[in-house]
């Protein structure tokens, strides 16, 4: 091997020498590949593909032919870049869920919505759409540049005529060297009407131009939430705008709902969306969904159907799917294509000024090209014309002249004729001799003097040029525009929580003593007469019963505060809404309790960012705290301390305040206090409280309650032997924090130790719960008053090994008619059920509790073995002490 002469050997810098390589790459993978023209919207690939079809003359109107004729002819010419990269571009084209307006009509397997690939190019066929030939149009008139292809034996075209906006109809998406660009698609008949007004008004603005323009539309539809992602992304050229699924809500009988998915984001792949909500369902991340299957059909179009548990919310499942799935995702706008060759961010406005001049461009040379032909063939009519005036001489010239060159010669000599029109004179036929063809050359003749008249005014008049432009555009909207098929809807995703999703109504929250929870519309309850039985409030566990209850809008918080003294907090939807006579879901499937840990109180709150509120705390031991409600805000998932004591101790009872109320703190053997809540200086979310009553042996605090001062409130006593009494607040004299108290009521073996101390005020209703879970309802004015030191009278009769386990108060708003009907739940007729719900006279015994029906809810699992309900709560407790989480604030 011969050495390399050092004539031939250039010394460099291997750093410069990699810049100006890397750069002439990158430059090339721009320009060349990944990056689209704006005037066309085409990638060089994407433009060659179309220009191929139309050189083999593969017209809508011609048959199908096989693809991979297509791609070898476009590799063989213009694209020597590889098979594949050419039939996946010319796939796409054909994709109606791709392509807004597919440029290429596709005849075979050309992929699906699930990211099946295309058959092999070898078995499917492809021609031009109608639409194509729109960005064809005039291609063979000069309007565009046309450059060697890559070995120089073929021409190209630089750019197509795209008689319409391509750019912005059908997007574009690549990823170039250093730089990427996404554009989404949009509704021709919007983009074109937003060229028209920027053809009126060059000096329009972003905005204006949105009121024609209203925002992508995408081939496979859906949603776009709120304008404000699109705003930024034609103003700037970058936005972020978030897509959604078209899903509605059908009732499928028995109570039961299901979610129907027939539309879903561009670009989404329907099969990965789907096995990420089946996946989600398995790991219970989205809890309530029993199946789902995926209906799609030819017919039908896309139909994924997700069929939701009767007691599951299908509002919350669908927000929570929204939130979890590609059902609701976003679409990065990044409008970078080439202008004048360069890549360029550009704006709305700026890409349909680019557009509108290319427009002026091709019909400016157009209209050059037609006036080139018009001016030719006038050219060879006047020497037509000549001829014709003249035929006897030019036959008898034409007979004496010995060639073809000669009697040339002497036509141009005698009658002053060019090259080109004495070949006419020459190449005429007899034919041309006759009247009538002398007619129609004098009448072709002067239709282009007219026309080239007409075509000179066009070039010398812009806005007569710019009219052609509209005129032809609006041609091609009314040919081959049509309706949105993406909804935008106003407002902002960012503001949209379950609680929009949700109707706002009165609901009860059920806690019983074994933590098992629900919720049900307050209006479940009738409101009765004092004495009466009550009706069933749910089926309990054994050794069960109901411990709490609170009521409160499904939009509210509630407040969810511990014997040990932490607070969790859940949305008043978040609870599960379950039948009448269902027991509810253990309350650690909705917080993060610990083994030991127990629900003391709920309390429901409106709105936690409040400055003027306060919350009170009592424990067992007569320790009170007061706090700002706003410390406790956030709250996350494995909850926060509320309020720090000493073991032995334990939370009772939280009460919110305005911070001018009085506190009444009672005790089960009968001993109340009241002071102001100004002597409790507000403390820290985790603090420690202070000495607020001062209890007798064996006494504990039972209740925690507010008043005003001044007020009419009346203090409330309910014995566990179902006795009850009204009794002014005013009775009850102001001391200071700390004392013993002074007496609420005598206490005795008939009436039993106080269970609940409350402050009412008379119009409420009041709701007295046994350890059985028989619920009376009944107004508080309906209770005797009595003095502060008397028994009180019997609200609830009860039976054997039964007594009372909580109290709460129902607003009067809430409270249903009691005139309005109600229909039995259980199965039974409305004369049973009344019998079960009013009682029968004093001291006669009735059978309290609703029978079981086979109508009762199927989340009702009272009958399940004890073992198995055992051995569940012991795994979940199990888990639950696994989660190293689930102890840390």
């Amino acid at each position: 091997m011969s050495e390399i002469p050092e004539s031939r050997i250039n010394e460099r810098n291997i750093t410069s020498e990699m810049r100006e390589s890397f750069l002439d790459y990158a430059m090339s993978v721009i320009v060349s590949r990944a990056l689209p023209d704006v005037r066309d919207g085409l990638k060089p690939v994407h433009r060659r593909i179309l220009y191929g079809l139309n050189e083999q003359g593969m017209t809508p109107d011609k048959p199908y032919k096989k693809s991979a004729r297509i791609v070898g002819d476009v590799m063989g010419k213009y694209h020597p870049h590889g098979d594949s990269s050419i039939y996946e571009a010319m796939v796409r084209m054909a994709q109606n869920f791709s392509y807004r307006y597919p440029l290429v009509d596709g005849q075979g397997n050309f992929g699906s919505m699930d990211g099946d690939g295309a058959a092999a190019m070898r078995y499917t066929e492809a021609k031009m759409t109608k639409i194509t030939l729109e960005m064809l149009r005039d291609i063979n008139k000069d309007t565009i540049d046309f450059i060697d292809n890559y070995d120089g034996t073929e021409r190209e075209p630089v750019v197509l005529p795209s008689r319409f906006p391509n750019l912005l109809v059908n997007g574009a998406s690549g990823i170039a060297v250093g730089m990427a660009t996404n554009i989404p698609p949009h509704n021709l008949t919007e983009v074109i009407n937003g060229v028209l007004s920027l053809s009126h008004n060059p000096d329009i603005t972003v905005a204006e131009l949105m009121e024609d323009i209203q925002g992508p539309d995408f081939p496979t539809a859906g949603l776009i939430m709120g304008k404000s992602g699109i705003r930024r992304a034609y103003e700037t050229g970058r936005g972020s705008i978030q897509m959604r699924a078209r899903a509605e809500i059908e009732e499928r009988g028995g109570g039961r709902q299901r979610i129907v998915v027939t539309e879903v984001p561009y670009q989404v792949n329907k099969a990965r969306m789907i096995e990420k909500i089946a996946e989600l369902a398995r790991d219970k991340k989205v809890d309530g969904i029993t199946d789902l299957r995926d209906e799609t059909s030819l017919r039908t179009g896309v139909r994924v159907v997700i069929d939701i548990r009767k007691d599951a919310n299908a509002n919350v499942i669908l927000n929570n799917l929204y939130k979890l799935t590609p059902l609701q995702t976003s679409f990065g706008v990044n409008t970078i294509a080439l202008v004048n060759g360069r890549p360029k961010l550009i704006n709305l406005k700026e890409a349909l000024v680019e557009y509108l001049e290319h427009q002026k461009v091709v019909v400016r040379r157009r209209t050059e090209y037609n006036l080139r032909k018009a001016q030719d063939r006038a050219h060879i009519l006047e020497g037509l014309r000549i001829a014709l005036d003249h035929i006897d001489e030019i036959i008898s010239i034409i007979r004496e002249s010995e060639t073809d060159k000669i009697a040339m010669a002497s036509l141009q000599e005698r009658f002053k004729l060019s090259d080109r029109q004495a070949q006419a004179i020459l190449d005429m036929r007899l034919r041309r001799l006759t009247g009538l063809e002398r007619d129609k050359v004098e009448s072709e003749y002067n239709e282009l003097v007219q026309y080239i008249k007409e075509l000179k005014e066009i070039l010398a008049d812009d806005e007569l040029l710019l009219q052609i432009v509209r005129d032809e555009l609006i041609e091609i909207r009314d040919r081959y525009g049509d309706e949105r098929r993406t909804e935008i809807q106003l407002g902002n995703i960012d503001s949209i929580e379950d609680e929009d999703l949700i109707p706002e109504e009165q609901i009860v929250i059920t806690l019983s003593h074994n933590n098992y929870i629900k919720r049900l519309p307050v209006s479940t309850y009738r409101a009765q007469h004092r004495g009466g039985r009550g009706v069933q409030g749910m089926n309990t566990l054994e050794e069960d019963f109901v411990s709490q209850l609170v009521t409160l809008s499904t939009h509210d918080h509630v407040l969810f505060f511990t014997n040990k003294g932490r607070v969790y907090k859940l949305k008043g939807y978040e609870v599960p809404e379950l039948s009448r006579q269902s027991k509810g879901i253990p309350v650690i499937n909705a917080i993060e309790l610990d083994n030991d840990e127990s629900i003391s109180t709920m309390i429901a709150v409106k709105d936690l960012t409040t400055e003027d509120h306060f919350l009170v705390f009592a424990t067992k031991r007569g320790i009170v705290k007061r706090s700002a409600l706003s410390n406790f805000s956030h709250i996350n998932k494995n909850g926060k301390i509320a309020i720090s004591f000493k073991e032995d101790d334990e939370l009772i009872a939280v009460r919110l305040t305005d911070g001018t109320e009085d506190i009444l703190i009672g005790t089960a053997h009968a001993s109340l206090i009241r002071f102001q809540e100004s002597g409790l200086r507000p403390l820290g979310r985790n603090a420690a409280g202070v000495k607020g009553i001062s209890l007798r042996e064996n006494d504990e605090v039972v209740g925690l309650d507010v008043a005003h001062e001044n007020s009419e409130d009346e203090v409330l006593v309910v014995t566990e032997k179902g006795f009850g009494k009204r009794t002014p607040v005013s009775d009850y004299r102001l001391s200071n924090r700390g004392g013993m108290g002074i007496k609420t009521a005598t206490i005795t073996e008939r009436n039993g130790n106080i269970v609940c101390i409350t402050t009412v005020t008379g119009d409420e209703d009041i709701m007295v719960v046994t350890n059985h879970g028989v619920i009376i309802r009944m107004e508080a004015q309906d209770i005797s008053q009595n003095g502060r030191a008397a028994q009180g009278v019997k609200l609830i009769r009860l039976g054997e090994n039964q007594h009372v386990a909580t109290v709460a108060k129902v607003n009067e708003e809430e409270a249903e008619d009691t005139d309005s009907e109600e229909t039995p739940s259980n199965g039974e007729s409305s004369e049973q059920q009344e019998q079960v719900i009013e009682g029968d006279a004093p001291g006669k015994a009735i059978h309290t509790e609703v029978e079981d029906s086979a109508e009762t809810d199927t989340t009702d699992s009272s009958d399940e073995p004890e073992e198995l309900r055992q051995d569940f709560m012991d795994r979940v407790n199990e888990d639950i002490q696994n989660d190293d989480d689930s102890t840390e604030e």
